[in-house]
């Protein structure tokens, strides 16, 4: 039995009761996460480095505290990653602890999933009881772009923990009207910023409005309250913004991603509204609507964009059931007091799905496929309290007809989803189709038939998850070492994934088409060779094959034993012990030898850092000890007459050039005599 909820009245702080514990409810939870840490650290190895241009800034971090504050690429702090430092702190402190290896960073993000999926149930238990928060959870931890990026280094895990959080925090707000909620809230949502910047100011316009039409206080202090809210964003956010934009630029490192050395630059443009407009400077390609047939680099915008091939097996499974339990959970709440706890959990879940998802779907710059996790909790939220919503009040004819709509177009989006990938699991489709077809007759006729109650909840529940918990167990067989990974396996007209069933197109752009010339020359991902070495862009740690990688041209390479001990030769006279083209090209030879590599140009090559004249003057005072050739020249964003391009060319015209086990190598400190 649950308990009754009843609104106070009018105006009045108050304390929302969540629903009585039932027995069964703790142990359910314990199994729900103890399952979901056990099954994301499976394999964990098999990923290695992950995107090693941030595992490189986390071995920096582990050893130069200045490193450690500013995120910087390389302990010598020549420049830093394209985005604030939080989401490394985590990682820098366990391998301060642990040591530097693939667990000690993959680890706290595995950690950061299963906190995640608690805080998600106990966001939604509170209003909607045990039943709908364990759901939840559930779909949380089995959506295939969750399990991808909650083994991942790159900053999303972290961001969705605390937008998760900062949705919670909310809830307790409307529970409660307290002031310490609505601090609490912009304060994470603040952290989040130093996570990825302005992606969690997503969430920022449902949360507001959430609490300005249910928070119990009178309106003008819920206003005021949200003020303070904004205030503790701003704080929690602006302290580090403020020490970056006061340091003296010539003491510290260069903001990566930006083109004036600025991190309000890299905010509002690379980072910021260049992402929603695609005139973003520096990029590592062109984005939104271009010729022929409409796709940019990073796919055609619309309102289908979630659905799509490079998108869809990421997230799409379950979002017409969300939408579904939004509009039925919104009007089953109709005549609730403007406090209900329910409804305001409708309308912060759905604002959240609708902005986010908008969002992504018409911003025409850069976008990678495993964004889509930002989604994955207000899709599982609105799952588990629109199913519950729904099956409660089944008895009503209208009621019972949304439930079985949920169910049908889950069916159906499970089976296009799935006929992307025939080859893969072929059997599982035309399962998935026979039970949601069982599924959706056993909802509509079960409301007079109690008995069927437990069958028709069964066979929804497998029409509904089989799919993308199919995906996600696929997701965690393989090793995923790039920086654009995808989860699940080659899907047709997808972002290039070769694996087990796949086409192997690993040229193939996002819907499937060739993928446009790359600034500088380079034919895009493939026609970019990593230096030297064995190029790990496709492959895991453990030799396995890494899919929904972009191949070459974001490639890492893992050094023979012979270059590392020439690197580490008398590297302790040197600032750096080598440079290199690009953040991706420089990652590998860091992480092997442990030593500052500089990347010239940043991640895309075409950040100004360091200019000729400084990379001159750090050969003359005898900074950098080789230069590793190979690189692109510029990078993939770069061009031939950037700097990181004009350091190659110099090099070249004034150095000898030594092969080592495929590795091109200049001795800096050895110039021509023609120079």
């Amino acid at each position: 039995m649950t308990a009754t909820l009843t609104a106070p009245p009018e105006g009045a702080a108050h304390r929302h009761k969540p629903e009585r514990k039932t027995r069964w409810e703790y142990p359910a939870l314990a199994a729900l996460l103890i399952g979901t840490g056990i099954a994301y650290l499976c394999n964990l190895s098999a990923s290695g480095w992950s995107n090693s241009f941030y595992s490189a800034a986390v071995q920096a971090g582990s050893v130069s505290w200045k490193a450690f504050f500013f995120g910087s690429s390389d302990a010598a702090n020549s420049i830093t990653v394209d985005k604030p430092p939080a989401s490394l702190w985590l990682m820098e402190l366990s391998v301060r602890a642990f040591g530097l290896n693939s667990w000690s960073i993959l680890v706290p993000e595995v950690l950061l999933g299963v906190a995640t999926v608690a805080v998600l149930w106990a966001t939604v238990r509170r209003p909607f009881g045990p039943a709908a928060g364990l759901i939840a959870g559930l779909v949380l931890a089995v959506t295939p772009v969750a399990a991808l990026m909650f083994r991942f280094n790159n900053p999303d895990a972290l961001l969705v923990f605390l937008m998760v959080a900062a949705t919670w925090a909310i809830s307790r707000a409307v529970a409660d009207g307290r002031w310490r909620w609505l601090v609490l809230t912009g304060a994470l949502v603040g952290f989040g910023f130093l996570t990825k910047q302005l992606q969690v100011l997503l969430v920022v316009p449902p949360l507001a409005l959430t609490y300005l039409i249910a928070g119990p206080p009178k309106l003008g202090k819920r206003i005021a309250q949200l003020f303070a809210a904004a205030a503790a964003m701003v704080v929690a956010a602006g302290w580090w913004l403020l020490a970056v934009e006061l340091w003296p630029a010539s003491s510290r490192p260069w903001i990566g991603g930006s083109q004036n050395n600025s991190i309000l630059e890299l905010t509002l443009g690379y980072n910021g509204f260049g992402r929603l407009s695609g005139n973003e400077s520096g990029s590592v390609g062109p984005g939104g609507e271009l010729p022929p047939g409409g796709n940019g680099m990073w796919g055609s915008t619309g309102i289908t964009r979630m659905f799509e091939p490079a998108q869809g097996g990421q997230i799409a499974w379950l979002i017409p059931a969300a939408l579904v339990g939004l509009v039925a959970g919104i009007l089953l709440r109709g005549k609730a007091a403007r406090t209900d706890a329910r409804r305001a959990s409708f309308i912060a879940w759905g604002g959240w799905l609708l902005v986010t998802g908008l969002v992504f779907s018409y911003m025409a710059g850069i976008f990678h496929q495993y964004y889509t996790v930002a989604l994955a909790p207000a899709v599982a939220a609105l799952v588990g309290a629109g199913a519950v919503a729904m099956w409660r009040e089944r008895h009503r004819p209208w009621v019972n007809l949304l439930f079985a709509l949920a169910v049908a177009l889950t069916m159906a989006t499970a089976w296009m989803l799935l006929s992307r990938s025939a080859s893969w699991l072929p059997w599982l489709r035309w399962t998935v189709l026979a039970v949601g077809i069982v599924a959706t007759v056993l909802v509509l006729v079960s409301s007079a038939r109690q008995r069927l109650a437990v069958v028709a909840a069964l066979a929804v529940a497998f029409a509904g998850l089989a799919g993308p918990t199919a995906y996600a167990v696929n997701t965690l067989t393989v090793g995923h070492s790039s920086p654009i990974p995808s989860a699940g396996p080659s899907v047709e007209g997808g972002f290039g994934q070769h694996g087990p069933g796949g086409d192997g197109r690993g040229m193939d752009g996002p819907g499937g088409g060739q993928m446009p010339q790359m600034p500088g020359g380079q034919a895009g991902p493939g026609g970019h060779g990593a230096p030297g070495g064995q190029p790990q862009g496709m492959r895991g740690g453990d030799g396995s094959e890494a899919r929904g990688g972009m191949g070459g041209m974001f490639g890492t390479t893992e050094p023979s034993a012979q270059v590392i001990a020439l690197l580490e030769n008398n590297s302790d006279h040197f600032t750096w012990a080598a440079a290199a083209s690009g953040s991706n090209s420089a990652a590998g030879f860091q992480l092997a030898t442990e030593l500052p590599v500089m990347p010239t140009g940043g991640f895309n090559g075409s950040d100004p850092s360091p200019t000729l004249a400084q990379f001159q003057q750090y050969v003359a005072d005898g900074e950098i000890h080789y230069y590793i050739g190979g690189g692109g020249h510029g990078g993939p964003g770069g061009s031939s007459n950037n700097a990181s391009s004009q350091i190659a060319q110099w090099v070249q015209e004034n150095f000898t050039a030594t092969e080592v086990d495929g590795v091109t190598l200049y001795d800096l400190t050895a110039p021509t005599a023609a120079s």
